[in-house]
This record gives C-alpha cells, sequence and structure tokens, in this order.
C-alpha cells in the first residue's frame, strides 16, 4: 500500500501465446533510493492462477527505482513439457526460452501506485504502467 512516504507496486502476467494468465511465474522485487545508489532486494512472490503477485513486499520510504525480475525461463519449459505430451515433435524442443528473464526497471514517487502488467509470449514480451 503506498503512503503519502512510499511507493507501491503490483503486477501480473498474461502469456499472450494462449490468451491466459501464466501462473507460478517467480518475481523478485528489489529497490534503490536513488539513481547510483545499490540495489536493495526487497523479496519476492509467484504468479497464481490469473497471472498475479498479490503479496509483493512493501517498498521502503526514500525508494525511487523499483526493479522486477521475471524468471520466465521455467514457466516455459513446464508449458513446453506439459505442450509435448500431446505433441511430441516441437520446432522449439530444447531450444529453451529465448529470453530466460525478464528485467523491468522503473522510477516511482511517493503516494503512488504502480500496476507494471507483463505480456509475454516465447519470443518477445511487452510491459507498460497499469491502473
Amino acid at each position: 500500500m503506498s503512503t503519502s512516504t512510499t511507493a507501491s507496486v503490483s503486477t501480473h502476467i498474461l502469456d499472450t501465446s494462449v490468451g491466459r494468465p501464466a501462473e507460478g511465474v517467480a518475481v523478485q522485487l528489489s529497490a534503490r533510493s536513488g539513481r547510483n545508489a545499490d540495489w536493495q532486494a526487497l523479496g519476492g512472490s509467484a504468479t497464481d492462477a490469473d497471472g498475479r503477485c498479490k503479496d509483493l513486499p512493501d517498498l521502503p520510504e526514500g525508494t525511487t527505482h523499483v526493479r522486477l525480475d521475471f524468471a520466465v525461463e521455467q514457466y516455459f519449459q513446464k508449458k513446453q513439457a506439459d505442450a509435448q505430451q500431446d505433441a511430441p515433435a516441437n520446432r522449439d524442443s530444447g531450444a529453451g526460452a529465448f529470453f530466460p528473464e525478464v528485467a523491468i526497471t522503473f522510477a516511482v514517487v511517493p503516494g503512488e501506485h504502480y500496476h507494471v502488467p507483463l505480456l509475454l509470449n516465447p519470443f518477445g514480451y511487452s510491459v507498460y504502467r497499469g491502473s
């Protein structure tokens, strides 16, 4: 929850290759206070069945930049393994994820909430500030 001295962050992931939420993706949250400050790992969560992380840690007072690290490789490996049960021949089998992780860094100001959705597919992604 944001306060007058802190910002807050939420996220969700939509797998656009299937038009469904991406469940089980690990998400790590880091923050820093100033452009040249060191990143402080705050903890993380994993996306639920709706593709949302509802329990990301609070940001410390003075946070100016936030980084969300999405571990998408394991999600795609599981998805590929599930698909191979139905169709053993797959042109991408064994190749792994093109983007094994996605790191999104953005600036924040106190008192604001930042919802940052990730639109994901095996060969690309897009991100935006949601509401």
